[in-house]
């Protein structure tokens, strides 16, 4: 039932996300409990370190959260500043945290606005990042386009060019909040082979009939585990209070 919950959580989740720009959708995998987790207690017949109880079955656990990381459709908006990428491949945005702390982190969600100063930052302020370092594009620029490759012109005169990176393996990337990664120790940075469509943003890759479905048949199980334990409760009562009668 543990399980199914936390199945249930993730589902839960990717619906709420299912409209949010770059979001990608997240799964479980689930994995019998570990052998060495079911073993004899106090028998000094065997070794209790390698022998388990018999062909009992271990039951189930979560193994692991995981991230789909198939891009999703691209949406026309016309705006100016939002980026999408077809392909492979991250923006780079820096975070900084609480403490002040900056850090480079990666997003597909290229939903940009710009700063009064010119800097082009995503919806929570980051400023997204270019070769040059932060994006900034003339405040009195009357056109600004990119073309597919992240060349930055405004009013035809090259400004910068926004940055793209990908990864080798994205096991090696940790979530932060609902659109941004961050990458962890043996992650190895490539070449990023996406292309970037301005105007256009990459919607969430989650499909909801898909999600309603898998729902359905969680909660299903979810309700025959609690089915399993109220009688096994049953059982249980019924038997003691037989006892107490017999004893009696």
């Amino acid at each position: 039932m543990q399980n199914e919950q936390k199945r249930l959580d993730v589902i839960a989740n990717n619906l709420a996300n299912s409209a949010t720009v770059g979001y990608k959708k997240e799964g479980v995998t689930s994995q019998a409990f570990d052998d060495e987790l079911a073993i004899k207690i106090r028998d000094a017949s065997v070794d209790w370190r390698r022998e388990g109880i018999g062909t009992m079955s271990p039951g189930v656990k979560i193994g692991e959260v995981y991230t789909d990381y198939r891009g999703g459709s691209l949406r026309q908006t016309g705006n100016t500043f939002d980026f999408a990428i077809d392909g492979d491949g991250f923006f780079a945005v820096e975070y900084t945290n609480r403490d002040g702390v900056k850090s480079t982190q990666y997003t597909r969600a290229g939903q940009f606005t710009v700063t009064n100063e010119g800097y082009v930052v995503d919806m929570d302020g980051n400023h997204v990042l270019a070769n040059g370092g932060y994006l900034q594009v003339p405040v009195d620029a009357g056109a600004i386009s990119v073309d597919i490759s992240g060349n930055v012109y405004a009013d035809n005169e090259y400004v910068d060019t926004i940055t793209l990176t990908d990864f080798e393996d994205y096991s090696y990337l940790k979530k932060f909040g609902e659109t941004r990664y961050y990458p962890v120790n043996g992650a190895r940075e490539k070449e990023a082979a996406g292309l970037i469509r301005q105007h256009y943003t990459e919607q969430s890759n989650v499909n909801v009939v898909t999600e309603m479905v898998n729902m359905i048949t969680i909660t299903r199980a979810y309700e025959a585990g609690q089915k399993v334990i109220q009688s096994i409760d049953g059982t249980l009562e019924q038997a003691a209070n037989t006892i107490g009668r017999v004893s009696g």
